[in-house]
């Protein structure tokens, strides 16, 4: 879990990206519109530059891999490292079981 909060709502982060994205145009090169918009927003420019990026990689203009799949990624991992413990829970608990029935004693 990430210990930074999120100071920008994703309809903040949304309109930045559209901006870069609609301005960029305007200015001498796309870091210079990327800094001019942070200023606007209240970020640092590095900021809305990982925002564009990843807007970009989700769109399929840049490689990499979506946010979706990422997410859906990060969720099956967590989910197999649940399991796997869980799995580690009932194995000590099986032996444990079948060990306090070899130390019981024989019935007839």
């Amino acid at each position: 879990m990430s210990k930074t909060t999120n100071k920008f709502s994703p309809e903040v982060r949304d309109r930045a990206v559209r901006m870069v994205f609609d301005h960029e145009r305007d200015y001498p090169s796309r870091w210079a519109a990327v800094v001019s918009i942070s200023e606007k927003i209240g970020c640092v420019p590095q900021t809305l530059n990982d925002w564009v990026k990843k807007a970009e990689v989700d769109s399929g203009k840049r490689a990499g891999v979506p946010t979706d799949v990422a997410d859906k990624v990060k969720a099956l991992e967590r989910e197999v490292r649940e399991l796997r413990q869980a799995n580690e829970i009932l194995r000590k608990a099986s032996a444990y079981f079948a060990q306090a029935e070899l130390d019981r004693p024989f019935r007839r």
